[in-house]
């Protein structure tokens, strides 16, 4: 028989093991860093420029960042707060090198949720992260998931459940019955209506008296901000149920849109959500405060039927709250909820694969319009990336030869220029909503 010692001990070996994988990935000092740019990666990959013309405009101006040269090498390499000065300075035909956004809008907001774990959410929303980075964006990610697959890959290990999703559902309430309670609900009588009343145990903790930024933690790329997760925070499902006793009135899916409202609307450029693979009380969070949902699904016959019920059941969660909070306070995000794109995107694709082919031409027929036309096909070089917690963005081509780097990375660049086409003309429709 096995108690709960035993599920102690097993930990303990896997910590082990995680921390050495850590030292493979991460820097001696345990953080995670984030390697410099080859001047052909910058020119071709990130700017989309003949080198030529990139080492003219170098050479033209004395004052633009020049990199560094290793050592026995020809090739400059950049950080990526180079590459970022760079395409504030540097125009090609009088252009601007600076990624579009819309004029006086918020920083559109999309979620990657799915039922089915595996199904690459993680994986699309760190690899979408940090392709849109190297566009020139300013990305914050909100990590739903318990599990911290999108935390730790962002280098972040030691979180404490108050600075996560649980926390700021926690801050929310607080802050919300504080403001129900303040406002003039009496009759023209003048009876005084019950005030709703807080335990010590949640106004003690403290969290209510947090700023947003608080909440918000840098990472190895320096325009790539997250709120992190981690194990300890899995049961907020429980204490969001508590919560929701203690006031009824509180409008619990409604926490991280009213905390994401906080923020100037210039602080980022794109807000990505990856979402836990369920539907409850941080899901629910994440989709409402969403522009956009994005619905990663694996080529398998069950993860078709998962993507099935999930959308099914997220159809019925969204309908209850359409008819069950009539009085829910005008933000950014309104009642009842409307996403400006729906989209479904296949993962782990093998284009050689009859049956892959086969699920995915069921995906266009079901889906139509929705479905993404660029799968994210799975490649050796994928597959390693995943392993060591890191997106193709951040493994150095030189560590595998080069054409095989190229093919894993045009999978997901391919995907990520159809998301962000999406998200430019998804923007547009957030008129009245900045």
């Amino acid at each position: 028989m096995y108690t709960h010692e035993d599920l102690a001990k097993l930990q303990a070996q896997s910590l082990k093991m995680q921390g050495w994988i850590r030292r493979q990935t991460f820097s001696p000092a345990n953080e995670k860093t984030l390697r410099r740019f080859s001047s052909w990666e910058v020119a071709e990959l990130i700017f989309r420029i003949n080198q030529s013309t990139f080492r003219g405009k170098l050479a033209a101006d004395p004052n633009l960042p020049l990199g560094e040269v290793e050592e026995d090498g020809r090739q400059r390499w950049f950080s990526l707060d180079e590459v970022n000065e760079l395409r504030r300075r540097i125009r090609i035909n009088r252009k601007s090198l600076m990624p579009w956004r819309p004029e006086g809008k918020r920083a559109f907001r999309a979620a990657i949720a799915n039922f089915k774990g595996g199904a690459g959410k993680s994986t699309v929303a760190l690899h979408f992260a940090h392709a849109a980075a190297l566009d020139g964006y300013r990305i914050l990610v909100v990590d739903f998931d318990p599990q911290a697959t999108l935390s730790h890959s962002m280098g972040l290990t030691d979180v404490g459940e108050d600075h996560t999703v649980w926390g700021i559902m926690a801050r929310d309430l607080e802050r919300e019955t504080d403001r129900m309670n303040a406002a003039a609900r009496g009759a023209e009588s003048g009876t005084a209506l019950p005030q709703r009343k807080l335990p010590a145990s949640i106004r003690d903790m403290g969290l209510g008296t947090l700023r947003p930024a608080d909440f918000i933690k840098p990472t190895a790329w320096p325009t790539i901000d997250i709120i992190p997760s981690c194990a300890n925070a899995a049961f907020v499902e429980f204490a969001s149920a508590q919560y929701r006793h203690l006031n009824p009135e509180w409008t619990f899916f409604g926490a991280v849109s009213r905390f994401l409202d906080s923020l100037a609307d210039d602080a980022y450029d794109l807000i990505l959500f990856d979402c836990p693979p369920a539907i409850g009380y941080q899901s629910m969070n994440a989709v409402f405060a969403a522009d956009m949902l994005y619905i990663p699904s694996g080529p398998g016959y069950w993860e078709y039927d998962s993507t099935t019920s999930f959308i099914g059941q997220l159809s019925e969660a969204l309908e209850d709250l359409a008819h069950g909070f009539e009085n829910f306070p005008t933000g950014k995000i309104r009642l009842p909820k409307a996403f400006a794109d729906i989209r479904f995107l296949m993962t782990r694709f093998e284009p050689s694969n009859e049956l892959h082919q086969a699920m995915y031409g069921a995906f266009q027929q079901v889906f139509g319009q929705h479905m993404a036309e660029h799968p994210i096909e799975l490649t050796r070089a994928v597959e390693q990336s995943g392993r060591f917690l890191s997106s193709i963005y951040e493994i150095d081509y030189r560590e595998m030869t080069r054409g095989t780097w190229r093919r894993a990375r045009a999978t997901f660049d391919q995907a990520y220029e159809e998301f962000k086409t999406r998200v430019a003309a998804a923007w547009d429709k957030l008129e009245g909503e900045a």
